[in-house]
């Protein structure tokens, strides 16, 4: 394992949890990577599978994927760059959703690269490294930052 360090967003984690074109679009980003969570994306896993009625088996893919990572906790460091940032992101009339702010914050506190599929969501982010890989039409990969 090399010593990169990132933090994943939560719909690269669903990514990978289906597997198919977009899981794949981004192992090759995270392959032999520390790979870290936040503890919103735990929560909004859960949800996810909440919302959907998911079975046992779902359930149980859930757990073992969810113990694949570290899972960042929140801190009082943390909920300070959320402050920050999304009053920040208010501020330039660029609000982002809690969720997000939350997670960038985690990035952010950490100084490690966020992973995601939705780069908008975080543009414009202070002090944040975004990784992400652009799909065309039909599943072809174009060039990510």
């Amino acid at each position: 394992m090399s010593d990169a360090k990132l933090i994943l967003d939560t719909n690269i984690v669903s990514y990978l949890m289906r597997g198919g074109s977009l899981a794949k679009a981004y192992a090759h980003r995270v392959k032999g990577c520390l790979l870290a969570i936040s503890f919103i994306t735990v929560g909004e896993m859960y949800y996810g599978a909440e919302k959907a009625h998911w079975g046992e088996k779902k359930r149980k893919a859930l757990e073992t994927t969810l113990r694949n990572f570290v899972v960042i906790p929140y801190d009082h460091e943390i909920a300070r760059c959320y402050g920050r940032l999304a009053a920040e992101r208010t501020r330039a009339g660029k609000p982002m959703s809690l969720h997000d702010a939350w997670i960038a914050a985690c990035a952010v506190r950490h100084g490690v690269p966020l992973v995601t599929h939705n780069a908008k969501d975080f543009r414009d982010v202070s002090a944040l490294d975004v990784i992400t890989e652009h799909m065309q039409s039909g599943g072809e990969q174009s060039k990510g930052s």
